[in-house]
């Protein structure tokens, strides 16, 4: 069986709060500060493929050095992208949610409801008031 796993970072409230709807829907995640921990290079590349995305698709810009390292530029291969987010963690957009129906970048927080059970969160209320799921949501 795949572990639930969340590539975290606690001060990012779409972190948090994807990270209290898989409390919410009984998981108990193994939690990874990325930033303390960062995936090695294999696991980067293996979560990538997982979700089936452009490698671009994982760089975050905001609150990164994105722009002074030029990635919005067409140049950069994509195993240069991946050197830039091993060695700026920063710039690995999250949170990466891992369960056993998926890998996903959970932009925004509601998006983990498709790694988890249909029903498995009757109702959340995230920390900005936005109402997931249930009757008005």
């Amino acid at each position: 069986m795949v572990p639930t796993t969340i590539y975290h970072n606690p001060k990012c409230g779409t972190s948090r709060n994807t990270l209290a709807m898989l409390k919410e829907a009984g998981e108990d995640p193994q939690v990874i500060e990325y930033l303390i921990t960062p995936p090695s290079r294999d696991e980067l590349v293996s979560l990538i493929e997982r979700m089936g995305i452009p490698t671009r698709d994982l760089l975050r810009q905001k609150g990164t050095p994105y722009d002074e390292l030029g990635l919005g530029e067409d140049r950069w291969s994509d195993d240069q992208l991946i050197d830039f987010m091993m060695k700026h963690p920063i710039l690995i957009n999250r949170p990466i949610v891992v369960t056993a129906m998926g890998v996903a970048l959970c932009r925004p927080s509601e998006k983990v409801l498709e790694l988890l059970p249909e029903g498995a969160i009757a109702s959340f209320t995230k920390e900005d008031g936005d109402v997931v799921g249930g009757p008005g949501a």
